[in-house]
């Protein structure tokens, strides 16, 4: 496979605090086992900027833990940029999906954004093979099942999504 320019992904939930940190940290611990780091931007986001400069919750990062991933990142808001800088946007759940194109809408008519950035935008259970839900589920007022529950569908997913990459790099190397 010809190097190119790393794939670039944004995983987005609500507050950047459960999901989007944890897709994240499981994204990035499957891509450096398959020793993928080189080809690959990851980063992640909020809708909102509440928890903007925190660590992700401590029980998300202890879930992730047991697992042996590391949740590291810090919260922040998606930003107009985000539609030029990531390849592909991922929402955990369709109110996430509908906050993203609607800032992308609001921000677009302030600034230049890409004419297609809205078809960056999908929703990260679109990528499960194992799981039939639609969405990520947002486990903060739940018990710790529901962390559990996200960390299932997001190495689902996560592994899905890499091999989907993987195979659309090898065949725009070929092109």
């Amino acid at each position: 496979m010809a190097e190119t320019e790393p794939f670039s992904v944004l995983f987005v939930c609500l507050g950047n605090i459960c999901r989007s940190p944890a897709a994240e940290a499981v994204f990035t611990d499957l891509v450096r086992k398959r020793g993928a780091e080189s080809k690959f931007k990851i980063d992640s986001a909020g809708t909102i900027g509440f928890h903007e400069g925190n660590p992700a919750d401590p029980r998300m990062r202890a879930a992730a833990k047991r697992r042996g991933i590391d949740v590291t990142s810090i919260s922040r808001p998606i930003r107009p940029s985000d539609f030029w800088e990531f390849d592909l946007i991922l929402a955990m759940d369709m109110r996430n999906r509908e906050d993203i194109l609607s800032a992308y809408g609001r921000w677009r008519s302030k600034e230049p954004l890409p004419e297609d950035a809205s078809k960056k935008v999908k929703l990260m259970c679109s990528f499960c093979k194992k799981h039939n839900e639609a969405e990520v589920p947002d486990p903060y007022y739940g018990g710790l099942q529901g962390f559990e529950k996200v960390l299932d569908l997001l190495e689902d997913a996560c592994e899905s999504l890499f091999d989907s990459i993987m195979a659309e790099k090898s065949q725009t190397s070929v092109s």
